[in-house]
């Protein structure tokens, strides 16, 4: 805290909560973590989707209407809410109406509908305290990102965490953003060819509004990184500054970079990593920057390791993801608890279900039933899907986890295709918002870091708990909690 009582925006957080997608580290679980002191994440993966089933389903509590009613961007808030805001919410059987699938080019429209919803999230996330908030994006989903970070910043989002690639760009990104200026990312297209820019002009917004937009703070970012080689490079190559590094194992859940060297698999189809896949912490504080674990970091002795190596402390995952403020559905989080419980729970690190190529970690429990590669392939939200030149030289897009048909028609291999599934919906169903199909909804795809298979010692006989009990677990033996590290570097 500052000597005037508010929260002090420069000190490094000891416990950062991991920022879970899509919908599972929602605001309610990082506002909770943020009053109590540490850094509270909300993710930003399928915002602009969340935003819109939310309202379709009657936005319960009235939420994400008053968080829209503080959008600054004159007349947007309300075009949203009326196109999309269902009262009481759907009539049984209705689906849910879908946005646009982004693609390369821009849409001030489409654009406007993502900087809302990641403006919504952090801003409830923040409501009613001054302590700083985080967002977590997927590198590997381009087309949103620049409008979901402009977003956030409207909101005063404090922390950028970003994985999943190479987050290079990022911190020119958000440079540009903080003074409204345009700013553009190299969309990734495989092969030979002009670069292809995904740009995003701000003031495009405003345009005919007769509003001026707020001075904006620009955010820390923190780059999610499994090699001292990418940290390096992202320290002394990236566009801007980096403030810091999130050191995540293969014991993390959801996606994982992939093993360095040809990818091996051992017995039960997972792949193997081995002592190239390990960080040198001793290395990597010779960047000068602060970092954290994670991966496998939830647990008080795991923080107290971790600051005798040198970290500004951890980021933890998988125990927020199964607490009662968590934005995981009910029913598959108490299932999941109670079968850890009896210890029938594992966690497979899945080669092949994500259509991004990353190994995906895949929860397998009592009483959850997780969606298949049998699933009819529909893909009807794209988040992602990849971009490739076609013959005649132009961009499209394609999912190995699309229609087989429809993938191998845009040169897609079919190898690429087996034991995908689709990612997009499924993670919207472990949220409660599953799409409604003939055979009924959406089946979700559970995910969690390692630390699930032990959660039994954590729990204590609980069959269920609050992120006040994680916070409590992890840093009150260590800390105070709300005890901070030293300054975030600012030059």
């Amino acid at each position: 805290m500052t000597d005037d009582g508010r929260a002090d925006r420069t000190a490094l957080p000891v416990l950062i909560q991991g920022g879970m997608g899509a919908g599972v580290s929602n605001w309610v679980l990082a506002r909770a973590v943020a009053l109590a002191g540490h850094l509270g994440v909300v993710s930003g993966t399928g915002a602009d989707t969340l935003l819109i089933r939310r309202l379709q389903d009657g936005d319960p509590g009235g939420h994400l209407r008053r968080a829209l009613a503080h959008f600054p961007v004159p007349g947007a808030a309300e075009r949203i809410v009326e196109r999309f805001y269902i009262p009481g919410g759907r009539p049984a059987g209705r689906r849910y109406a879908l946005l646009p699938m982004y693609d390369h080019r821009a849409s001030v429209k489409r654009d406007l509908v993502t900087v809302a919803a990641n403006f919504a999230e952090v801003w409830l996330a923040r409501e009613g305290h001054d302590r700083p908030v985080g967002i977590n994006l997927l590198t590997k989903i381009q087309p949103p990102t620049l409008a979901a970070l402009y977003g956030a910043m409207l909101a005063g989002v404090a922390y950028v965490l970003m994985g999943a690639g190479i987050p290079r760009e990022i911190p020119g990104a958000l440079d540009a953003l903080a003074r409204h200026e345009p700013a553009s990312l190299r969309l990734e297209v495989p092969g030979a060819g002009d670069p292809v820019l995904l740009s995003f002009a701000p003031r495009a917004l405003w345009a005919r509004t007769g509003a001026e937009p707020p001075a904006l703070e620009r955010p820390k970012f923190l780059a999610i990184i499994a090699s001292n080689l990418l940290a390096t490079m992202l320290a002394r190559k990236a566009n801007g500054r980096v403030d810091g590094f999130i050191v995540e194992g293969p014991t993390a859940g959801g996606h994982n970079a992939p093993p360095r060297g040809e990818l091996h698999l051992d017995a039960n189809g997972e792949p193997i990593y081995g002592e190239r896949d390990v960080v040198d912490l001793d290395a990597l504080k010779e960047l000068g920057l602060p970092f954290w674990i994670a991966g496998g970091a939830g647990s008080p002795e795991r923080l107290v390791a971790a600051r005798a190596a040198g970290a500004a402390g951890i980021q933890v995952g998988t125990l927020f993801a199964f607490c009662e403020e968590s934005g995981l559905a009910p029913d598959l989080r108490r299932a999941v608890v109670a079968a850890a419980l009896r210890g029938r729970v594992a966690v497979r690190t899945d080669p092949r279900a994500s259509p991004t190529g990353y190994p995906f970690k895949v929860v397998v429990a009592d009483g959850v039933t997780n969606a298949s590669d049998d699933r009819e392939r529909t893909c009807d939200m794209g988040y992602l899907r990849a971009a490739y030149r076609r013959p005649d030289g132009t961009i499209g897009f394609r999912c190995p986890s699309e229609p087989i048909a429809q993938y191998l028609r845009k040169g897609g291999a079919p190898d690429d295709t087996v034991g995908r599934r689709c990612l997009c919906n499924a993670l919207l169903a472990n949220v409660g918002m599953g799409q409604l199909r003939e055979g009924g909804p959406e089946r979700p795809l559970l995910t969690s870091g390692d630390d699930l298979v032990g959660m039994a010692a954590f729990l204590n006989g609980r069959d269920r708990y609050g992120a006040q009990d994680v916070i409590g677990y992890l840093v009150g033996a260590c800390e105070p909690s709300g005890s901070t590290s030293r300054a975030v570097p600012t030059s």
